[in-house]
């Protein structure tokens, strides 16, 4: 018998206490602690945190509002909109209003620690773009058990989450230096010369173009049981750039005009500039995107995949080709006009097949290296959720 099973015996044969987060955590607002000079720079000392995945942006040499957090006295930084968050156990200082900072409210009842790993169990994705935390996250309801079982769950954790993160820290150098091998690759089959003649066309000749739009939120008819797919960055940054549904759907009554037709190409030409995806449904999306659409005399001489693939190209140039307005977005006029290659149909076709098995090498879930990171990852959540598994202590 474990330890942690000898201790469950002994202090909660029966069952645990379930608990709203909001019972055993309290939170503080961020004012205070927002940077405000956004010029980073390494040299600097003091880091300015988000609870996104990027978590470190950079650091400031600001000296006021700074954060005290140690390894005696951590504290969860949670971002209110997303519900992503972070353990932090140094100062610092923050980006955006809608972190809150999250502590125990009494050690001698629960461990900051063990709520952490708690929370990490929560299945939860937010469905709209509101405050989470007060209405809605807080209210989660899980185990509480006895400090002593606390204590060895965090233990066992910490050491699973060392090993885990070692393991999958080799491979994902690994796969670093697959990805750049797959990027090489990758811009030699899209390079054309004089040993490699081909037409260039403009964007405008083959494409017809069309902003994204995002439908009054105000309006709950526009939403309310939608079942067209409505993008957003977010679907890229979940799902990837072969996209087959949306996390966010609109009814008909939101629709204005027509749908984008499956196999159009969704590119990024304001705010996150130089990100892409292909669509495989008919679909719309928010305004930071710009669609690509084949004019129906092309249809029969552009792969979109092939496309899809050159727009890796089309990215970087994006992101060099800006005009400075409200906010930073493309240049469409010249973006209209940038010119591209294109090859035979057969040419096209060779390119994909070929690009197509670095792809799946690179970035398949089911297969590779990326399917070995991701076992991984579902190994250690299904043994982290075991353990935080209690039956809940009859009233």
């Amino acid at each position: 018998m474990s330890r942690l099973e000898e201790l469950i015996n002994e202090l909660c044969p029966d069952g645990v206490e379930f608990v709203q987060l909001g019972e055993v955590l309290t939170y503080e607002q961020p004012t205070r602690y927002i940077v405000h000079e956004t010029k980073y720079d390494n040299n600097f000392d003091i880091p300015v945190l988000t609870a996104g995945q990027t978590f470190i942006l950079g650091y400031t040499n600001e000296e006021n509002g700074i954060y005290q957090s140690s390894p005696e006295q951590p504290v969860i930084i949670f971002d209110d909109f997303t519900t992503s968050f972070h353990w932090v156990d140094f100062d610092f200082k923050v980006k955006s209003s809608a972190i809150k900072m999250l502590k125990v409210k009494d050690n001698s009842i629960s461990l900051l620690r063990y709520l952490y790993y708690a929370m990490k169990s929560i299945k939860y994705v937010p469905a709209d773009h509101s405050r989470q935390w007060i209405e809605k996250y807080s209210k989660f309801h899980i185990p509480l058990p006895p400090l002593p079982v606390q204590r060895e769950i965090v233990r066992i954790l910490d050491n699973f989450t060392e090993l885990t993160a070692e393991l999958t820290a080799e491979l994902t150098a690994e796969l670093t230096a697959r990805k750049k091998q797959y990027e090489y690759y990758r811009d030699l089959l899209l390079t054309f010369d004089d040993d490699r003649p081909v037409k260039w066309m403009a964007i405008e000749d083959v494409f017809d173009i069309r902003n994204g739009y995002t439908p009054s939120k105000n309006e709950p008819l526009f939403w309310e049981n939608g079942k067209i797919p409505w993008f957003r960055m977010e679907d890229i940054r979940e799902n990837g750039r072969i996209l087959s549904d949306s996390i966010q759907h609109i009814t008909p009554q939101a629709v204005k005009g027509k749908l984008f037709p499956a196999y159009s190409i969704i590119l990024a030409t304001s705010a996150t500039i130089g990100e892409h995806a292909l669509l495989l449904i008919d679909a719309l999306a928010n305004q930071r995107f710009t669609f690509f659409n084949r004019k129906t005399k092309y249809i029969d001489k552009l792969d979109m995949k092939y496309f899809y693939y050159y727009c890796f190209i089309l990215d970087e140039w994006c992101k060099n080709n800006t005009t400075l307005g409200n906010f930073l977005s493309v240049d469409i006029s010249k973006l209209k006009r940038f010119k591209f290659p294109l090859p035979s149909l057969k040419e096209q076709e060779r390119i994909v097949a070929i690009l197509d098995r670095f792809d799946a090498l690179c970035n398949d879930l089911t297969s590779g290296l990326p399917a070995e990171i991701e076992a991984r990852r579902k190994q250690y959540e299904y043994y982290r959720d075991k353990l935080l598994t209690f039956k809940e202590a009859k009233a």
